[in-house]
């Protein structure tokens, strides 16, 4: 069946009310104490059976929980007493100085204004304390950060952050901040700003797709924006992409990555409960699922093979927060769904 035609199939199920089937998850975290809004999966290269799935509790009285492939929390790797922890990412192998790397995990922590900064898996602070991010504009809540994605480049190694706001212009909504190595910390060091904003709600979701160099942002209430991650490569948008397939907000992100180009761009549609898939070749709309969870804000992949548990890869999604939790599901269930024709 061509892509125009499941379109059309989609868009009339969605107009006579049909539901998709829901797809039950693998497993349930244990909850939260105020509210999940987004994850992170790090991947434990020596033993991916104790890989953590990172969450953040949205609250002034805020944490990033740690989580095993079973939905246990991780008491001893659960950071507390943040000030509305937003978005979270983490990214292999950093550098801080010309001996040592590091695996790190970053997040927004919106109330204080600043971006945080960890190792994992020893949770240490790299941070001094956190470093503060639009402080140049500060009215509208234009200073107050919420999506956040890691770049690292393949071409020089270097480690960039790009982060959003709940508020902003209607160009330069994003900054791209280089992780310079400074000896036991990072320090950062703002190297553009760019992005493009309608003004309609807000942009939270950020994903970056370090093989082929991309950043998608998820503009809410309009489309997925498209640019280069390269700061050298220019601001231009490249693409801005699947608005028509969202009943309204357009949230988190996430990139499932295979070899020679071939992958997915998966977007939660939060107010229809389900994830809108996209090719990550050229962005067109692939299909739609249903995986249980309700008004999700944030999402991850992996495809890596992560033990006994999930052999195929990983996908979570966070679930609403009157249930302050997140879902699992083994990535090999997210396949495209049979059709009655062909």
């Amino acid at each position: 069946m061509n892509k125009i035609k499941s379109i059309l199939i989609c868009l009339i199920l969605a107009s006579c009310g049909t539901q998709l089937p829901e797809i039950a998850p693998d497993v349930v975290t244990e909850k939260t104490l105020h509210d999940t809004d987004d994850p992170a999966i790090w991947v434990n290269r020596e033993n991916p059976e104790e890989s953590i799935v990172f969450g953040t509790d949205k609250d002034t009285d805020g944490a990033i929980y740690a989580f095993d492939l079973d939905g246990k929390i991780i008491e001893s790797k659960t950071m507390r007493n943040f000030k509305r922890p937003n978005n979270v990412d983490v990214e292999y192998d950093v550098k801080l100085n010309d001996s040592t790397v590091t695996d790190i995990m970053i997040f927004t922590e919106r109330e204080r204004e600043q971006i945080r900064i960890f190792s994992v898996p020893d949770m240490k602070p790299l941070d001094n304390g956190g470093f503060k991010v639009f402080q140049d504009t500060r009215e509208n809540e234009m200073s107050l950060p919420m999506g956040i994605s890691i770049y690292k480049s393949p071409k020089s190694g270097k480690t960039y952050v790009i982060v959003g706001r709940k508020n902003g212009p209607k160009e330069g909504y994003l900054h791209q901040i280089e992780l310079e190595p400074a000896g036991d910390h990072l320090a950062p060091k703002v190297v553009r700003e760019f992005g493009l904003f309608s003004g309609k709600k807000e942009i939270e979701a950020i994903a970056v797709d370090d093989e082929l160099g991309f950043i998608y942002c998820a503009d809410e209430g309009h489309g997925i924006r498209k640019y280069y991650a390269e700061p050298d490569m220019g601001n231009e948008e490249l693409a801005l992409f699947g608005g028509e397939h969202f009943k309204d907000d357009i949230e988190g992100i996430a990139i499932s990555i295979y070899p020679n180009g071939k992958g997915q761009i998966i977007v939660s549609d939060q107010q229809e409960g389900t994830f809108n898939f996209f090719s990550r070749g050229d962005n067109s709309f692939e299909y739609a699922l249903n995986l249980g969870t309700t008004e999700t804000d944030g999402c991850e992949v992996t495809t890596a093979a992560l033990g006994d548990k999930f052999p195929n890869g990983l996908f979570v999604s966070m679930n609403d927060n009157d249930e302050k939790n997140f879902f699992y599901h083994d990535l090999s269930k997210l396949k495209e769904p049979v059709k009655a024709e062909e």
